[in-house]
């Protein structure tokens, strides 16, 4: 099995997992998909009710202490991770000592479930870091809001050095309301980034022994805010090189548009597009892909370009650039085959009233970046071969 098919399996299953997240017992579901992760122990504390003020302790009562007591329902923690389950050697010796380990070089697991259905990124950081107070050992939380939105949350912690015994807490990361049902791509690669064979992978190539130490390590090289940021680049640079390298346009014309360029256009236009999709103001079903092809005539997402004409187009020049009460498809006749503030392609479309109620609730954006500029010598707005390029962005990624 190649190493592309061994990602691709793991994201499966992490998909999976999160998709049994909501509607079940929280802490049996959060164990699962830990367990999915590589991390799973028989250290258990026990005696727990449950409480949230049981789990945040004694510790002096402070404004977030309240306020996480009072957001939180069953709150709990899920087992503990040292050396031994890190490195293996737990799960090979079956009969040794599986209770709560006194040690701090360990970290907690806990699932916490929570009243409101969404939160703020203050107020998870706070409540995460009521939380670590309670413990010595860094505890790694799982959120599950009321909306079954789920929220991975770490925070860093270093020695203080005026006291080696107690910690300092540091920033917070957060992997934030993540839907279970529809998990944004990135979500699904950093979770499987955290998972322990990718961190016990991350230890050898890096040197670092299997164990506590190893482990804060590799977690905190995973959640580098500066690295996450250099691996997003990355990839959207290669994707925007496979964009031009795979990008099609009409032949027999004078195009002296560089091909970067308008595929630069097409991108532009296309994250000014998520971006308001995200606000509710552009239908989702349009960049959901078995939505449209019940939408078109013989949709081929490898070798066709009919999303692009059919859909896309119609979106930016007909709805996009055109104002509500003049939207209409062209007659077909030579007034108005070549204008582009017409819907076109109907030949292409199999369920024009559909498509038709899913631009309906997109408001026109009067700023010029949805003008159409065929008319242009060199320039050509029409006809990409870009199906694949367009759900490689949108559906593979996470928009979806």
């Amino acid at each position: 099995m190649t190493s592309s098919a061994v990602a691709a399996g793991r994201l499966e299953q992490i998909g999976a997992a999160l998709a049994g997240l909501p509607g079940e017992d929280f802490a049996a579901a959060a164990g699962r998909l830990l367990a999915v992760l590589g991390y799973r122990s028989r250290r258990i504390l026990p005696g727990q009710t449950g409480a949230a003020a049981e789990l945040v302790g004694s510790n002096a009562a402070t404004g977030s202490k309240a306020a996480f007591i009072a957001a939180a329902g069953d709150a709990r923690v899920l087992f503990q991770v040292t050396d031994r389950e890190i490195s293996g050697a737990a799960q090979e010796d079956l009969f040794a000592d599986h209770g709560f380990a006194d040690t701090r070089n360990s970290f907690i697991f806990a699932a916490v479930e929570l009243a409101a259905d969404g939160y703020s990124r203050g107020r998870y950081a706070a409540f995460t870091r009521e939380i670590n107070k309670r413990f010595q050992v860094p505890a790694v939380v799982l959120f599950r809001t009321a909306a079954g939105r789920l929220t991975l949350a770490f925070v860093h912690r270093r020695v203080n050095r005026r006291d080696p015994e107690r910690d300092v807490l540091g920033s917070v990361f957060l992997l934030r309301e993540m839907d279970p049902a529809q998990p944004h791509r990135a979500h699904l690669e950093i979770l499987d980034e955290l998972a322990l064979p990718q961190r016990l992978a991350w230890m050898e190539r890096h040197g670092h022994q299997a164990n506590f130490d190893g482990l804060l390590a590799a977690w905190l090289d995973a959640l580098d805010t500066e690295e996450l940021n250099r691996r997003f680049y990355r990839d959207l640079f290669a994707w925007f090189e496979r964009a031009v390298a795979a990008a099609q346009f009409p032949a027999g014309r004078d195009n002296n548009i560089p091909k970067e360029e308008q595929v630069i256009r097409l991108i532009t236009r296309l994250l000014f597009v998520w971006f308001i999709k995200e606000k509710g103001l552009i239908a989702g079903d349009l960049f959901i892909e078995h939505q449209v092809q019940g939408l078109l005539q013989d949709y081929d997402r490898e070798q066709g370009d009919s999303y692009y004409r059919a859909v896309l187009q119609n979106l930016f020049f007909a709805t996009l650039n055109t104002e509500i009460a003049r939207r209409e498809f062209s007659s077909g006749d030579n007034s108005t085959h070549r204008d582009f503030s017409r819907y076109r392609y109907s030949q292409e479309i199999a369920d024009a009233d559909r498509l038709l109620e899913l631009f309906s609730q997109t408001p026109f954006i009067n700023g010029g970046l949805f003008d159409c500029l065929d008319s242009l010598a060199g320039v050509r707005d029409g006809g990409y071969r870009v199906d694949c390029l367009v759900f490689s962005a949108f559906v593979d990624n996470g928009v979806e």
